[in-house]
Parts: structure tokens; C-alpha cells; sequence
């Protein structure tokens, strides 16, 4: 069976994408037709990305790229595919036999997944120049776009960055000029990358293949080093600002991009980049990019977030404290809203992209209907904590928001 699906592959026949050029503006073609990616990061609900206008779906590695692509052409989908390359905890780009059997992995991706008709670009690695911008890491990934290009030329190549500096354009434009697309990833900077990318001088097409909230390291600290976070409403504003401000007076040089995260994952909260809870809900964030990408809103909307108010926010409170916590939400379609109160410890041990980051433990969690304040008492046990609010209407749309504070020792 596996042989028979792996023939059926090597057989299909791609749909071959391209760049046009004309004067300084860019256009990608899929056969043979103009194609602006309004995509997703990650493989979660392509049904629902689908019905709000997305088409494009976007992945980090190739462990189960097979799988993706049968998944997003199922759903009229494409799939800039990952293909993760190593980083400087773990990769040495001066070891030449390292680079090779990299290459190598690299090869067989291709190979293996070239003619499928559900593939827009190679997404060759994300993010592995942090800390580690030098000229033998951008010849591996130029060494491995011409493979590329020379296995399939039916498909443009990309790499993936976090955010661009003069300096890294420089190297990429001199020591990777077979990269087709470069691909950023911008939060609170995406605001400013337009103009930043001219100063510098990238001339070549490129793609916001990550974009949401503010992020931890960009947004305002509690005294004990605790990020605050945006609401999901205020989430949703800021990505249809950034949409509109950046991407959308950009298209034609920008080919568009990818809203971050299609999904939910910890990372510093459970709730700081998905666009979904983990229960399953749909935020509001998801509202804003089904009016980006269709013109309009979903028929069936998040409910918005009005008002939050915690009133130890940002400060220390004494074990057993009593404190009260007020949410405000409204639901765009009358139904009735739900507020559930949960108390969290902080995640003291954060890691990069969250990767291998516990969830905070609950150490609380109070229901209170149709109520939306509460008073808590504090913990007793001194620490780092967080409050968090859910509101959900019942029809799968939530909004959330959370706040965090110090319980002192006595």
C-alpha cells in the first residue's frame, strides 16, 4: 500500500507556479493564473480556513508532508512546505559532512513530493539564522535551493526568516541568490517591514509567512519580568491594522502571507498565539482574516471582548487575599455568553517557540455563568500567577483575555 500511494505520487502531475516579473512588481502564477496567498500557519480546521477565504496553508518540517498535501488538496488548498534546516544549538554550518547529509534529507523531500499538485514553494528552513547569520549557513541553503530548482523547477524556492536587518539581507542577497521568495516572520515589527525592506535593498518578491499578536519579548513587563498580553479582541485589531497597513498597500512585491497560529500551543501562555483555544473555539482573530481574505465576515462571529479588569494586575497581593476580576463581552450574533474563570500558575521555564514548554498548572477554576466578575481569594502559597477569562457563546466562538500577579511571601 505504502509503495502503491508512493508511485501514485511520483506519477501525479504538478501544477506549476512561477514568478513574473514586470518593472519592479512581482505576481505569482499557479498555472498560469495570478495567485496571492492568504494563508495559515499550521494544518488545524483547512475546512473552516477554507469557508473564510483562505487557500494556502503553511508548515515548519516534512515529517508528515504527505499527509499535509493530501489534506490541503482536499480542501482546495496549497502548502508552502517546510523543510527544517538546523540551528545553531544543535548545527555546526562550517562541518561540511553535516551540511551534506543535510542536503541530502533535504533531496529526498523533493524527490518524494515534487509532483504534487497541492504544493506552492519550498520553504527551505525557518529562522535558523538567530544568532548564527553567516556566510556558510546562507551557502548550505543556496547550495540546497539550486538542487532544488535543478529536481523542480516547477516550484520557486523560499527561505524563512525572523524579521530583517540590513546585514542579513546582504548576506542572503550575496550568498543565496537562488532563493526565489524570501519569506519573514514579523509581529510587532511588520508595521515598519515594507519600508525596511527597501531601505536595505531586497528587490526580489517576498511573503509575511508569519504574522499575529505582539509578542512576549515585544510587549510591556511586570516588575517579576511577566509579560502582560493582549486580548483576543485587541488580537484581532492588531492583525487586521498590521493586514492593512503593511501587507495590502504592499501586494506586488509582497505575495502575500500566512496569519500565526491556525491553532493553539503553549508558549508563555496556552492562549498567546493561537487563534484557537485548545478546547477548540475560535477567537476573534479568526473573524479579522475571514475579512481580509473574503471581504467579509463570518456569518457565525467570536464573541468581543469589551472590557477586562483585574485589580491586583501587575502587582503582589498577600496569600489569601481576597481580589476581584471583571470581563465585559458582547456577541455580534445575540447568543449567550458563558464566563469561566481559571487561575494558572506562571510558566517560569520558557523556551524558544515554546518548543517543550509545560502548560501552567491549574490551580483554580471557578464557573460563573452569565456572571462576568468574580473575587478570588490569593493562593497561599507565594508565587507567580495568572487569571484567566474565557467567554464562549456555545456555537464554537470564544474571546479570552488573562492578567498576571504576584502572591508575597507573608
Amino acid at each position: 500500500m505504502l509503495l502503491a500511494a508512493t508511485v501514485a505520487v511520483a506519477l501525479a502531475a504538478p501544477i506549476k507556479v512561477e514568478l513574473r516579473r514586470a518593472g519592479d512588481l512581482w505576481t505569482l502564477l499557479r498555472d498560469g493564473k495570478p495567485y496571492l496567498v492568504k494563508g495559515v500557519g499550521g494544518t488545524f480546521r483547512p475546512d473552516l480556513a477554507r469557508t473564510c477565504g483562505a487557500n494556502s496553508l503553511r508548515t515548519w518540517g516534512a515529517d508528515n508532508l504527505g499527509r499535509d498535501l493530501d489534506l490541503a488538496e482536499k480542501h482546495g488548498l496549497t502548502v508552502a512546505a517546510g523543510v527544517w534546516l538546523g540551528h545553531k544549538e544543535y548545527f555546526d554550518y562550517s562541518d561540511a559532512a553535516k551540511v551534506k547529509a543535510q542536503q541530502e534529507g533535504v533531496r529526498r523531500v523533493i524527490e518524494a513530493h515534487r509532483n504534487h499538485p497541492a504544493l506552492l514553494v519550498w520553504g527551505l528552513g525557518n529562522e535558523m539564522e538567530r544568532d548564527n547569520d553567516t556566510p556558510e549557513l546562507w551557502k548550505a541553503v543556496d547550495d540546497m535551493a539550486a538542487m532544488a530548482k535543478s529536481l523542480d523547477p516547477n516550484h520557486p524556492t523560499m527561505t524563512v526568516v525572523s524579521e530583517v536587518s540590513a546585514e542579513k539581507i546582504r548576506n542572503i542577497q550575496r550568498y543565496a541568490p537562488n532563493i526565489d521568495i524570501l519569506g519573514i516572520n514579523s509581529y510587532g515589527g511588520l508595521a515598519s517591514l515594507p519600508n525596511r525592506l527597501r531601505a536595505f535593498g531586497w528587490t526580489k518578491p517576498w511573503i509575511v509567512t508569519e504574522f499575529g499578536p505582539l509578542g512576549p519579548w515585544e510587549m510591556p513587563k511586570t516588575p517579576w519580568g511577566a509579560a502582560i498580553e493582549q486580548t483576543s479582541s485587541e488580537k484581532a485589531d492588531f492583525y487586521l491594522q498590521n493586514y492593512r497597513s503593511a501587507i495590502e498597500p504592499s501586494l506586488g512585491s509582497c505575495l502575500g502571507s500566512y496569519a500565526f497560529l491556525w491553532g493553539e500551543k503553549q508558549e508563555t501562555t496556552p492562549t498567546w498565539f493561537g487563534m484557537f483555544l485548545q478546547s477548540g473555539e475560535a477567537l476573534e482573530t479568526v473573524d479579522a482574516m475571514a475579512l481580509v481574505w473574503s471581504g467579509r465576515m463570518p456569518e457565525q462571529r467570536a464573541p468581543r471582548l469589551r472590557s477586562f479588569d483585574v485589580a491586583p494586575a501587575g502587582r503582589e497581593l498577600a496569600p489569601g487575599e481576597t481580589f476581584a476580576a471583571r470581563a465585559f463581552a458582547s456577541d455580534p450574533n445575540g447568543d449567550p455568553l458563558q464566563y469561566r474563570w481559571v487561575l494558572k500558575r506562571e510558566v517560569t521555564d520558557t523556551r524558544f517557540a515554546g518548543e517543550g514548554e509545560k502548560r501552567p498548572e491549574v490551580v483554580r477554576e471557578f464557573s460563573s455563568a452569565a456572571v462576568p466578575s468574580y473575587e478570588f481569594p490569593a493562593p497561599a502559597e507565594p508565587g507567580a500567577y495568572r487569571i484567566y477569562v474565557y467567554v464562549t457563546d456555545g456555537t464554537g466562538r470564544a474571546a479570552t483575555a488573562n492578567a498576571p500577579f504576584l502572591v508575597r511571601k507573608s
